[in-house]
């Protein structure tokens, strides 16, 4: 499945801005949230192909919305990409063990951030 739509979730405007002008210099629909309650509807209404999603948000974090994301039956297929400022190996283990499908480490390049759409491509 070619990927078209994105939803990107992150707290920080900067770095929010960020993901999404690498994502549609890519070629792709962005969708935004500013945190992990709004990523969720929006996950409902919009059925993106890929979610970009911060862990350290003030709502609700990310390990919580990719379970609520892998327990809805609507969102439960779409692929979840942790990018976030925890990069040890333990966050990674328990970003899978969330449903999480890969992890990127803030800071990333574009390059880092590319090659996650293109393996869900």
């Amino acid at each position: 499945m070619a990927v078209k739509k994105v939803l990107v979730c992150d707290d920080s405007s900067a770095d929010r801005a960020k993901l999404e002008r690498i994502v549609a210099d890519a070629g792709y629909v962005v969708i935004s949230a500013s945190g992990g309650t709004e990523a969720v509807q929006k996950a409902k209404t919009e059925k993106p192909d890929l979610i970009f999603l911060d862990i350290i948000m003030p709502d609700v974090d990310g390990y919580a919305t990719c379970r609520a994301l892998r327990n809805d039956p609507v969102t439960k297929g779409i692929p979840v990409v942790f990018v976030t400022s925890k990069g040890q190996k333990a966050d990674r283990v328990w970003a899978q063990m969330q449903g999480g499908r890969d992890l990127v480490a803030k800071p990333y390049s574009n390059d880092e951030i590319v090659t996650q759409l293109a393996k869900t491509a």
